[in-house]
Order: C-alpha cells, then structure tokens, then sequence
C-alpha cells in the first residue's frame, strides 16, 4: 500500500531551487575563503605582475624583444607551476594553481602545467571562459585557480 509521503513526492512536482547556497561550488571547491576558486580581478593582477616580470628580465637580457618577453613569461609558468603551484604574481596575491582530480590536488606536474603555459601563450584559450569561470587553459590542463 501507498503512503501519502510518497504521492506527495511525485504530484508536488521536481525540486526547484531556493536561492539556498551550499558550502561547495560546482567544482567541489568550497564557496569562499582558502581553497574557493579565485576571482577574475585577481587573476588579472596576478597575470600582470608576471607580465611585468617577464618584461623586466626582456628588457635587461634582450632589448625588450617581444619573442623573448613572451618565452621569459611561459617558461616563468611552465617552471613555477609546475614545481610550486604558483607564479610571483599568484604568491604576491595569495594564489595557487591546483589539479582538480582528487588524487594529489597541490601537485600541477610539469605536463600539465607545459600544456597550461603553452595555451596561456596563445591568448584565446586563456579569455574564454567555461560555465564554472575558468579559462579554457586551466580546463585542458585540468587545473584551476584558487585562494590561498
């Protein structure tokens, strides 16, 4: 026999959303603080102090060429990235570049962090943006960008 209860789930309709908020995002990321994906503003300094790195040791070593501005800035992504999980702009602004699969979530690798680099180079994977707001970059290297 039927009890009312479970009627009741099926003729009140599907579940809509509330406006509750949960403690997690859709990455499984806590919603803020340490750990919560980073912010666009942040992100943006964080890339223009590294930037501004680059260009400082161009200029010194190369005459500020262009090339060499942009190789300095992806092996400055490639090696910190990889070995450390951030780059002088993200440690200045308390940020880190984390894998997403569970396994060793603090350790890019520098296979991930080389495909990383090389799209950030390219400029339209690091601009387009999925639905969780990340750059195209960090989703084929599997990684994202968090709160320190």
């Amino acid at each position: 026999m039927a009890t009312r209860r479970e009627f009741g789930s099926w003729l009140s309709g599907p579940d809509v959303p509330t406006g509750e908020t949960t403690d997690r995002d859709s990455l499984g990321l806590p919603a803020s603080g340490p750990g919560s994906r980073a912010g666009l503003g942040r992100r943006v300094v964080a890339l223009c102090v590294d930037w501004a790195a680059a260009s400082a040791i161009s200029y010194a070593f190369f005459d500020l060429d262009s090339w060499a501005t942009l190789g300095i800035f992806a092996v400055m992504n490639l090696i910190l990235v990889g070995t450390v999980g951030s780059t002088l702009g993200h440690a200045l602004l308390r940020l880190q570049v984390r894998r997403l699969d569970v396994s060793v979530p603090h350790l890019v690798g520098l296979g991930r962090s080389a495909v990383r680099a090389l799209l950030l180079c390219l400029v339209i994977p690091a601009v387009v943006w999925d639905t969780d707001g990340r750059g195209l970059h960090d989703k084929a290297a599997g990684t994202v960008i968090v709160r320190r």
